[in-house]
């Protein structure tokens, strides 16, 4: 693990570096479950969930499987959680050469580690909806922190497969006024299994799940956004995850994600 640093705790109340952030979490937290207990599918409030990951790192693996248990069993009523597993390249250099790195993905950590309170860049790091960021293995404090964000003045974006022209989608947003956004979308490779020959995970075979292969930025507003966006490398993708994020503060204003193949 590098650096880490968790502005949540596991296995008990959120515990956040000044009293006051830690009050606002545990309210956050009470209200949406009481609120939120019986909302249909329909209603879920999608919450945007980022690991950033390597395969070099050893303290990763249960990350990643702590991702794959999240996705798949949608744990929090009324919440719909959209993931997307950056992997990260400065590990690449210590033993193994991460197949899913990019030094994009390691910038898009570096720039949250300027926005967030006690940031830093660590592997594994869980960034939930832009805001809160955490130790991605510790999922007690992974759905705290979804929860919470899921309390946020949230935005709404849909998007659809334009017809005939699966490389291009329709994509609506709307956040709240005055805020200054991008819209950006990720290409996803669902899942994969890597069979790890050197470095600190050698012999092991690792099992990935929402895969960014890449992430764009596609347009920008302030509170609205609507057009067409062309995808260009869909064909290999399995997903597009599209969503809103704030320029300054780097929080999520809404997230949709939408099949690619048919």
């Amino acid at each position: 693990m590098r650096n880490s640093v968790a502005i949540v705790s596991e296995g008990g109340p959120p515990r956040c570096a000044r009293r006051a952030a830690c009050t606002a979490l545990l309210v956050a937290v009470v209200v949406l479950r009481a609120g939120i207990a019986g909302a249909a599918e329909t209603t879920r409030v999608p919450v945007l969930v980022e690991l950033f990951t390597s395969e070099g790192c050893s303290s990763c693996p249960p990350a990643d499987a702590a991702l794959i248990r999240l996705l798949r069993d949608q744990p929090i009523a009324g919440v719909r959680i959209i993931a997307l597993s950056e992997h990260v390249d400065y590990w690449d250099d210590l033993g193994w050469r991460d197949p899913f790195s990019s030094p994009s993905f390691t910038h898009r950590q570096e720039a949250y580690a300027r926005r967030l309170p006690s940031g830093g860049v660590y592997t594994p790091q869980l960034v939930v909806g832009g805001a809160f960021h955490l130790v991605g293995s510790k999922e007690d404090a992974a759905r705290a922190a979804i929860v919470a964000a899921a309390t946020e003045p949230l935005g709404e974006v849909s998007a659809r497969v334009v017809a005939g022209h699966e490389a291009a989608l329709e994509v609506a947003a709307r956040w709240p006024t005055g805020i200054e956004a991008e819209i950006l979308v990720a290409l996803v490779q669902d899942r994969a299994t890597s069979r790890v020959e050197h470095g600190e995970n050698a012999g092991r075979t690792l099992e990935h799940v929402a895969i960014a292969r890449t992430i764009s930025s596609v347009g920008s507003g302030t509170g609205s956004f609507s057009g067409r966006v062309e995808l260009p490398g869909a064909r290999d993708a399995d997903r597009a995850v599209v969503f809103v994020q704030e320029r300054n503060s780097g929080r999520i204003h809404g997230v949709t994600s939408v099949e690619l193949r048919r």
